[in-house]
C-alpha cells in the first residue's frame, strides 16, 4: 500500500464515490457499534423484525465490521438519488415504492462500488475490502450516520439537509485507515409528521419502527397472508410504502435523479393505470424484469393485489 497521508487517502476515496456515480460519501472507522447493541437487542426481543429471523443471526458480526472483514479499519458509506421525476406510480389503487420503479438496485449498488474499489486500488495500492448492499450484515443506516451522510429521521430513514431521503446506501468495508467524517446534527426537531401519517402505527415511537407493522414489511418480507387487522390500513400500497418519507418536510428539497436505471419502463406505466386485477407469472416477468420487486414473485404480488381488491 502506499505511503500517502491519512487526509489525502480520504479525498483520493471519495473521489472514487464521485467518479462511480454516487451523490455522497462518508467514512467512518471500523469499530463495534456499542450504542446500538443494546437497542438491537431490545427490538429483536420485542419481536419487531416479525418473520424476519435472519435478523437474528449474525449479532456480532451485524455490530462489528471487523467480524466480515479481516483487518478492517474504515467503513466507507455511499448514498445513490432514486427520486423519480414523475411519481405517479405511487399513486393511485396499486402503488409502488419509489425505490422499486426501475432496475433492481442491489445489481445497481454493487456494479458501482466494485468500480469505486478497483479505482481505490489504482490509485491507493494494495487495499482489501468488500462491498455490501443489504447483502450481510451490516447496519447501513447506522453507518451512514456516523460518517455524516444525514441523520436518522423519526421513521429510522437517513436524511439530508439538502436533497431529503430517497436514498439508496451500500458501504465499502476496507482494511485501509482513512481520516473518518463525523456525525451530523438531527435536525427532525419537534416535527412528528411521519409518526402521525403511519396508517398501521409501525413507527410507535420516534427513531423506533415497529417492522411487523410496516406496510414496506407486510407486502415485500412477509411470506404468509397479510393479517386481517391491516385491512383498511394499507391505503393502495402494493409494493413497500413511502408514506413517512412523502410527509416529511425535508423530502421538498429531493432532486430527481437523472439515472436511466431507476426509471420504469413503458409496460410498467401502463400497467399502473389499470383497474386492479391479478396477473400472470409472464406478465409479471415482462412488467418487473430485473427489478426488486421479483423478490415477492408473482405469488407474493398477487396476493398483495387480492388484498387491496378486498381493502377497497
Amino acid at each position: 500500500m502506499s505511503s500517502i497521508q491519512l487526509s489525502n487517502r480520504s479525498l483520493l476515496v471519495k473521489k472514487a464515490a464521485r467518479e462511480a456515480g454516487f451523490d455522497f460519501c462518508g467514512i467512518s472507522v471500523a469499530d463495534f457499534l456499542s450504542e446500538e447493541a443494546p437497542k438491537l437487542e431490545s427490538w429483536l426481543k420485542r419481536n419487531q423484525h416479525g418473520t424476519m429471523s435472519w435478523m437474528e443471526n449474525h449479532f456480532e458480526k451485524r455490530l462489528d465490521p471487523r467480524k466480515l472483514i479481516e483487518g478492517a479499519k474504515s467503513v466507507v458509506s455511499v448514498l445513490l438519488n432514486y427520486t423519480p421525476e414523475d411519481s405517479s406510480l405511487s399513486e393511485g389503487n396499486a402503488k409502488i415504492s419509489r425505490y422499486a420503479y426501475g432496475t433492481d438496485y442491489h445489481y445497481v449498488l454493487k456494479d458501482r462500488l466494485k468500480a469505486m474499489l478497483t479505482k481505490i486500488r489504482e490509485e491507493i495500492g494494495d487495499v482489501q475490502g468488500r462491498a455490501f448492499v443489504d447483502s450481510a450484515p451490516v447496519m447501513d443506516k447506522v453507518w451512514a450516520r456516523q460518517s455524516g451522510l444525514g441523520w436518522m429521521g423519526k421513521h429510522s430513514n437517513i436524511i439530508t439537509k439538502d436533497s431529503g431521503s430517497y436514498f439508496f446506501i451500500g458501504e465499502l468495508i476496507l482494511d485501509l485507515e482513512l481520516e473518518p467524517d463525523g456525525p451530523i446534527k438531527d435536525y427532525c426537531g419537534t416535527c412528528t409528521r411521519c409518526i402521525d401519517a403511519c396508517p398501521t402505527n409501525a413507527i410507535n415511537k420516534p427513531y423506533q419502527v415497529d417492522g411487523s407493522k410496516c406496510i414496506s414489511y407486510l407486502t415485500i418480507e412477509l411470506k404468509e397472508q397479510i393479517p386481517s387487522e391491516f385491512k383498511g390500513h394499507m391505503e393502495g400500497w402494493t409494493f413497500g410504502c413511502d408514506i413517512c418519507q412523502e410527509v416529511c418536510p425535508w423530502n421538498r428539497f429531493a432532486k430527481p435523479a437523472k439515472k436511466n436505471e431507476f426509471l420504469p419502463s413503458e409496460e410498467l406505466k401502463e400497467w399502473s393505470k389499470m383497474p386492479l386485477k391479478e396477473i400472470t407469472d409472464e406478465v409479471f416477468n415482462v412488467l418487473f424484469k430485473n427489478s426488486a420487486i421479483q423478490r415477492t414473485k408473482s405469488v407474493g404480488f398477487n396476493r398483495n393485489l387480492l388484498f387491496l381488491k378486498e381493502d377497497n
